[in-house]
């Protein structure tokens, strides 16, 4: 079968999925292989649960013509239809990546534009090889805007995914030490994520540009620009910010307009300014722009407050990594509240750096002079300091021991770590 009758098929099916528990009437399943799965395995399972296609890539479970299509590689033929999807259907698609920030701004984007636009966005963070095909076979012929988020924790991936998405507009939020292990190190994160830039500047596409941000400024050069910037006002800056805070929540001002949204962080400042220059770049009125980004409220363990009524909690445990945590301290450091304590865990995938990293926050802690409870292995390593105000935690069993004898009230908590840790457990050790 050719790929043109494949798109066909899929045109008049209900959608793609790789996942046999959600499948639905008329889907087409692609059975995907993984390190302890072979989705080939559910092939007929799928089928009597009303799969109109079930595309697979092992031979052994080809058992019915008529409602299986077997090729050599399923993953390759999701990525091919998703390929062709994009070109046939031909709508404009902003491509975002970064080492932190990226699904919150997306979010961001997606609401912004929506006051305008019928638009499509990455659902959650499936922003890799697999998310990246399944959001673009999700963009439908009413769609004006396609807004799908990129990640990668090793090179070429992002050169993958531009390749199959083949964005028209491009922004990278930041290069932080991310995924340090994959890459190999930080000037392999800088590479890694520039891919976009390579991509932009190859055929003649456009880029957003924080132009407070010297590394981004240094390798967009060339491609054609539209930034924003909050330090400095002239004929580059296409929307300037004449302020920005973060007291608990992150504002931002153009002229006299301020908005002021439910994002804790100056670095949520930077995300809310991005979108507000993406927004105004698509005519978005700042009213309007205003309006949807103070009605948007995170989720998902981003940046969340939470207050039990014994403390006041800023859950940020969806992730962490050296740079999105060093964020997160500075900004808890600088709010105006007293009585505070940071729950922090173990980064992960930081390789041969990881104890010095590690290192450099329980450093940065000590510097501030700020009550901390560390839990996790790597953290572990390092528990000879001996500063009576942190204590460190093998793991999340340590902690909960701890904290059954030793109650937490009417303190400002900052809980971060690594999405392994899931820390978000010690929201009910808190109350």
């Amino acid at each position: 079968m050719k790929l043109t009758e494949l798109h066909k098929i899929f045109r008049e099916s209900t959608g793609v999925t790789t996942d046999s528990r959600n499948i639905k009437e008329n889907n087409i399943f692609f059975a995907l292989k993984g390190d302890n799965f072979d989705g080939n395995e559910y092939a007929q399972e799928v089928i009597a649960n009303g799969a109109k296609l079930v595309v697979i890539d092992n031979e052994k479970f080809f058992t019915d013509k008529d409602k299986m299509l077997l090729v050599e590689d399923s993953l390759q033929t999701l990525q091919d239809l998703a390929k062709l999807h994009r070109e046939y259907i031909g709508l404009p698609i902003i491509a975002l990546t970064g080492s932190n920030g990226k699904t919150t701004t997306k979010e961001l984007i997606h609401v912004v534009l929506q006051q305008k636009y019928n638009t499509q966005a990455t659902i959650g963070n499936l922003n890799n090889h697999i998310g990246v095909p399944l959001t673009l076979l999700a963009l439908e012929e009413d769609t004006d805007i396609g807004i799908v988020e990129m990640g990668a924790n090793h090179q070429k991936e992002i050169e993958l995914l531009c390749s199959i998405a083949q964005p028209d507009f491009g922004y990278i939020t930041n290069f932080g030490r991310a995924h340090l292990e994959g890459f190999g190190g930080f000037e392999g994160v800088i590479k890694g994520k520039s891919e976009l830039y390579d991509y932009l500047l190859d055929n003649q596409k456009m880029a957003f540009i924080n132009q407070d941000d010297e590394l981004q400024v240094k390798k967009s050069s060339g491609i054609r620009q539209f930034g924003f910037s909050a330090k400095r006002e002239n004929e580059n800056t296409d929307v300037y910010f004449n302020h920005i805070e973060a007291q608990p929540m992150a504002a931002v001002s153009v002229g006299d307009i301020q908005i002021n949204s439910q994002l804790t962080g100056v670095y949520n400042a930077v995300n809310i300014c991005a979108a507000t220059c993406i927004g105004t770049f698509f005519g978005i009125n700042l009213d309007d722009i205003k309006q949807a980004i103070e009605n948007y409220t995170p989720t998902n363990n981003r940046s969340q407050w939470v207050d039990n009524g014994s403390n006041k909690i800023l859950l940020d445990a969806y992730n962490a990594n050296p740079s999105s945590m060093k964020a997160a301290l500075t900004n808890f450091f600088q709010l105006q509240y007293t009585d505070k304590l940071l729950i922090l865990g173990d980064m992960f995938e930081l390789g041969n750096e990881s104890g010095i990293e590690h290192q450099r926050i329980v450093d940065l802690v000590t510097e501030n002079n700020t009550p901390a409870y560390f839990i996790g292995k790597e953290f572990y390593k390092l528990c000879n300091n001996d500063n009576e105000k942190i204590k460190f935690f093998a793991d999340f069993e340590d902690l909960k021991n701890y904290l059954h004898d030793h109650k937490i009230a009417n303190q400002t908590i900052l809980i971060k770590g690594s999405r392994g840790m899931q820390l978000e457990r010690a929201l009910e050790l808190l109350t």
